[in-house]
C-alpha cells in the first residue's frame, strides 16, 4: 500500500495550494479530485464571474467614451463568443494549476475519496495512506426549500455559468455578493434583471456606507431591486410574495452555499453546525486530519481557503504559524464600483475610533478618469493604529491592498501619511485619507 506524508482531499483554492506548499516543502504528496482541478472557484464561481463582470465592464466604459465624445454608432453583444473566451481563459487557467501540480511533483488521483480514522483513503479501486490528511472538499449551492421549489425551473451557480444565449430577462433570488455581481455582469449587456432579496438591504455583510453607492448605480442600469418581504410560494414562472406577484424568463438562486461535509461523516468527525469543527490551526476532533475553506468557520472565500492550506501543513511540519487574524483578510466585491474591505467596520469599531472618508470626486485621476464613484475609509484608534479600511471605486480591490499591507506588518496610518503617492493617481487618496486621522487631510 502506498505510503504519503500528506493527503489532500479536494484540488479547490485551498487544497491544490495546500498540496503544492506542503510537496515544495518536501513532503510526500497525494491529492484527490473528483471533477475539475479548481473547484467551484475557478470552475463555476469566482473566475467564470468575475470574467463575465469583465465584458460587463467593458460595455459600459464603451457608453462612457459615447458620452465623452467617442462615438460608437451600436453596441452588439455576441454572448456565445464572450462565454467561448470564458471558456478558453478558465481551461488556461485550470491547464497551468495542473503544470503546477505535476512540476511539484505530486500524485494526482482522481475519484471521489472516503477517509477512515485511520488516514487510510480509498479512491475507486486503490486505497493509500497518509501520516496526515487535509479535507478540502468544497461546498455546494443551497436552495431554500421554498413551497412550490418542485414546479420551478431555475439555475444556481453550478449551472448559470454554462448559458449559449444572453437571457433577455433575469430574476435573482438573494441579495449577497454573488446575486448582486451576476446582476453587474448581465445588466449592462441588456438583460433585464430583477432582484428578490426578503431582507431590508443588499450586501448586509458588507461596508454600510457602501451600499447606497451600489443601489444607485443598480437604478441607473435600469435592474429592479425589491427587498423586505416574506417569500409565500413558487408556482411554475410566478413567484408569490407577500408584496405582489413576480414572473420571470430566467431565475436564479443566489441564496449562499452549504459545505459538503459528507466525507466527515463516516469518521464521526465533530461537528460545529453544519461546519466541520476545527482548532485555531484546523485540526479536527482526529489527531492528523484537518479540514480546511467553506467546511470550516470563516470566510468563505478563496483566499483565505488558500491561507488555510498553507497554515495547516505549516502546522504539520511542526513551524508553529501564527493563527490567521481574520481582520487580516480582505473581503471584496465586484461590482462597478467594487467594493474592497479588511478589518472592522465603522460600526464594529471601540466607541473612541476615529473614522475618515475621503470621496473620489476630489482626486484628480478619478476624476479625468470618470470615476468618480466611491470613497476611501479608514477606522484608526486615536494613535492611528488601523482598525479596518475599505475602499469603494474602481480598482478598489487592488487599491486595498496598500491599506492592508501596513496592517499586517504592524504599521499604523501614519505609515501611510508619510508615504509618497505618484501623482496623479487614485491611490494618493489612500495618503490623504490616512492623513484625516490626524485632521491634516489636504483635500478635504
Amino acid at each position: 500500500m502506498k505510503q504519503f506524508d500528506i493527503a489532500v482531499i479536494g484540488a479547490g483554492p485551498g487544497g491544490y495550494v495546500a498540496a503544492i506548499h506542503a510537496a515544495k516543502s518536501g513532503l510526500k504528496v497525494a491529492l484527490v479530485e473528483k471533477n475539475k482541478v479548481g473547484g467551484a472557484c475557478y470552475n463555476v464561481g469566482c473566475i467564470p464571474s468575475k470574467i463575465m463582470l469583465e465584458h460587463s465592464k467593458l460595455v459600459q466604459e464603451i457608453r462612457r467614451g459615447t458620452n465623452w465624445g467617442v462615438t460608437v454608432p451600436t453596441i452588439n453583444i455576441d454572448f456565445p463568443k464572450l462565454m467561448k473566451r470564458k471558456d478558453a481563459v478558465i481551461d488556461e487557467l485550470l491547464a497551468n494549476i495542473e503544470g503546477f501540480i505535476e512540476n511539484a511533483q505530486i500524485t494526482m488521483y482522481r475519484g471521489e475519496a472516503t477517509v477512515a480514522k485511520n488516514k487510510a483513503i480509498t479512491v475507486g479501486n486503490e486505497t493509500f495512506e497518509a501520516k496526515n490528511v487535509i479535507l478540502a472538499t468544497g461546498s455546494h449551492p443551497f436552495v431554500p426549500p421554498f413551497k412550490g421549489i418542485e414546479t420551478a425551473t431555475y439555475h444556481t451557480t453550478d449551472t448559470f455559468f454554462h448559458m449559449a444565449e444572453l437571457p433577455k430577462q433575469l430574476t435573482i433570488v438573494g441579495g449577497g455578493v454573488i446575486a448582486i455581481e451576476m446582476a453587474f455582469a448581465l445588466a449592462p449587456m441588456g438583460t433585464k434583471v430583477t432582484i428578490l432579496n426578503h431582507s431590508k438591504d443588499i450586501l448586509q455583510t458588507e461596508e454600510p456606507d457602501a451600499r447606497p453607492i451600489i443601489k444607485e448605480k443598480m437604478a441607473s442600469l435600469g435592474i429592479e431591486l425589491v427587498t423586505d418581504f416574506r417569500f409565500e410560494e413558487i408556482k411554475g414562472h410566478e413567484i408569490h410574495t407577500s408584496r405582489g406577484v413576480y414572473t420571470y424568463e430566467n431565475l436564479l438562486f443566489a441564496t449562499g452555499r452549504r459545505p459538503n461535509a459528507k466525507i466527515a461523516e463516516a469518521i464521526e468527525l465533530a461537528m460545529d453546525g453544519r461546519l466541520i469543527a476545527v482548532n485555531n490551526h484546523y485540526e479536527t476532533s482526529i489527531p492528523g486530519i484537518y479540514a480546511i475553506g467553506d467546511l470550516v468557520g470563516g470566510f468563505q472565500l478563496a483566499h483565505s481557503a488558500s491561507a488555510e492550506g498553507i497554515h495547516a501543513v505549516d502546522t504539520i511540519l511542526g513551524k508553529h504559524p501564527r493563527v490567521i487574524n481574520q481582520q487580516e483578510i480582505p473581503r471584496c466585491v465586484y461590482t462597478h464600483p467594487e467594493i474592497a474591505t479588511f478589518g472592522m467596520l465603522e460600526h464594529e469599531a471601540p466607541s473612541d475610533a476615529i473614522v475618515t472618508k475621503m470621496f473620489l470626486p476630489t482626486n484628480p485621476k478619478a476624476l479625468l478618469e470618470g470615476n468618480t464613484q466611491g470613497f476611501m475609509k479608514f477606522v484608526a484608534s486615536p494613535e492611528g493604529d488601523i482598525y479596518g479600511a475599505c475602499v469603494v471605486g474602481d480598482g478598489a480591490t487592488e487599491m486595498i491592498n496598500a491599506m492592508l499591507a501596513a496592517k499586517v506588518a504592524g504599521g499604523s496610518v501614519k505609515d501611510l501619511a508619510r508615504m509618497i503617492f505618484p501623482h496623479p493617481t487614485v491611490s494618493e487618496h489612500i495618503g490623504d485619507a490616512a492623513r484625516a486621522v490626524f485632521s491634516k487631510a489636504i483635500h478635504q
